[in-house]
């Protein structure tokens, strides 16, 4: 398993428009690295607006044809998609962890949550249906029908490679609807792999299009009057500028941002069952994604106990290499990064936050220029502090100990985020009044990562979320739908 799934050499990477692979309209190219060895791996083209107006414009070729289609021939696509995707499950894993550090084990996982995406989406023909009544004054009938709105596009983050543009994409298209994918210039990889697998499976040239490339592009996106929805997963300020500028041109957005997810912790919880999700909350894919949990929250008498847990817990994770075997945690995704990750630990300590466990002494000896931060774990943390307000995305675990259950949701309450949040105990009346007043979308008791599967709706509130319809599920079919009314008599 430690071989690279993607080329050692430098492979510059492509567009992928109207069925084909085509040069970027640029000079300007972004390094790609293995983060576990910190080596270039790839170079992404920071496309242009130009790349961008030649992919919208052949999905506006595809469109006609693909709308055409029937439902049901369009989910027969991504049935092949998912079995493409199966065959070359391992593959799809081992590219996620090169491009981007996971350990293979949370790659496969993250693949598979891609999968159950397209595996949801195939149930189109059912969950288009519209509805319909007659009668509804005399020798009236009324019926709806979901019809698709043209160009959608999507702008993926670098987090989760495989499994993020795969809540968009195949929703997008099964509804009728052609696409265009911009990857984080970070990943591309893996999205490239997924082209090439959709060319397999059969799907028409123009239906999907990618165009890799940074702000440009996303700007581009927002304001093509050709593109008619746009979907957008990334941090808080990236996602309110989404949203802005794509609504001012008329699009329909749905836009994910950051997150500050606080996990509290009973008296009651059962510590033996709960420390390993817990643990895995913090710094499972090292932090950096959207549900990890931030802020460990214990209610009174936990503090002590969870607070040396956690340390335990933390010291017993081995970094290294996430394709090595025994590997628990990987790096984080650039040296950048690494640097951006640091710094808060440095504020920590100059705010006056008790720092237990410092992941900046972590070494790995067979991997000196990868790009590593061991867990961290800090107590005494407050609201008010950095590490207690911003969104961190890396493996640090802050510990804010309160009195009760309702300083525990009046904390989460002050933070202008509320993506997700978790509670451990064996109390269901806790349990209850946490699930009613908490101010995050998803909610987890003794989960310590509220994912809904794919055919619930994702997405967080207040700064977490910008927009109406969430991600996937049924929210998915009305957001890349449009709902036609037809009255109609007949003489």
């Amino acid at each position: 398993m430690a071989d690279v799934a993607v080329p050692t050499n430098t492979t510059i990477l492509d567009n992928f428009i109207g069925g084909r692979w085509v040069k970027a309209q640029t000079t300007e190219f972004f390094d790609v690295h293995n983060p576990a060895i910190g080596e270039v791996i790839g170079r992404t083209p920071l496309s242009t607006t130009a790349d961008v107006d030649a992919a919208v414009l052949a999905a506006t070729h595809a469109f006609p044809a693909w709308r055409d289609s029937p439902v049901n021939a369009r989910a027969q696509v991504l049935y092949r998609l998912k079995a493409q995707l199966e065959q070359h499950f391992d593959e799809m894993a081992r590219i996620v962890t090169t491009e981007h550090g996971k350990t293979i084990d949370e790659a496969r996982g993250s693949v598979r949550r891609g999968i159950e995406c397209v595996e949801v989406a195939c149930g189109a023909p059912s969950l288009m249906q519209g509805s319909g009544l007659e009668d509804i004054a005399q020798g009236i009938d009324c019926h709806v029908v979901r019809q698709p709105l043209g160009v959608c596009a999507a702008i993926a983050p670098f987090n989760f490679p495989a499994m993020v543009p795969m809540w968009f994409l195949p929703f997008a298209i099964v509804t009728g609807n052609t696409f265009v994918l911009k990857p984080s210039e970070q990943v591309p990889f893996s999205m490239r792999r997924a082209m090439e697998l959709l060319q397999e499976a059969g799907l028409p040239p123009g239906v999907v299009n990618l165009v890799n490339g940074g702000r440009e592009v996303v700007d581009a996106i927002c304001d093509h009057p050709g593109i008619r929805a746009v979907s957008f997963v990334g941090s808080t300020p990236v996602a309110r500028h989404v949203y802005q500028r794509a609504t001012h041109a008329g699009k329909r957005v749905q836009a994910l941002g950051g997150a500050k997810n606080f996990v509290v912790v009973m008296p009651d919880a059962d510590f033996d069952r709960s420390i390993s999700v817990i643990t895995e909350s913090f710094y499972g894919c090292a932090g950096e994604r959207c549900l990890a949990g931030s802020m460990l929250v214990p209610v009174g008498a936990a503090h002590r106990e969870a607070r040396e847990r956690l340390v335990e817990s933390a010291r017993g994770l081995k970094v290294g290499d996430g394709t090595q075997p025994g590997v628990t945690m990987g790096p984080v995704i650039s040296a950048r990064h690494r640097e951006r990750v640091v710094g808060y630990i440095a504020k920590g300590e100059t705010e006056g936050a008790k720092l237990l466990v410092d992941g900046r002494q972590t070494r790995v000896p067979d991997r000196p220029n990868g790009f590593f931060v061991g867990p961290t774990v800090f107590d005494d943390v407050s609201g008010r502090m950095t590490i207690g307000h911003e969104e961190i995305f890396g493996p640090v675990a802050s510990i804010a100990p309160v009195k009760t259950l309702d300083e525990a949701i009046a904390l989460m309450r002050s933070h202008p985020n509320a993506n997700a949040t978790s509670i451990f105990t064996s109390s269901g009346k806790a349990a209850r009044e946490f699930a009613k007043h908490a101010t995050a979308s998803m909610v987890g008791v003794n989960i310590g990562v509220a994912a809904p599967m794919a055919y619930f709706p994702f997405g967080g509130a207040k700064d977490s979320f910008f927009g109406d319809l969430k991600v996937h599920g049924r929210d998915a079919f009305e957001f890349y739908t449009d709902k036609k009314v037809t009255i109609s008599r007949w003489f």
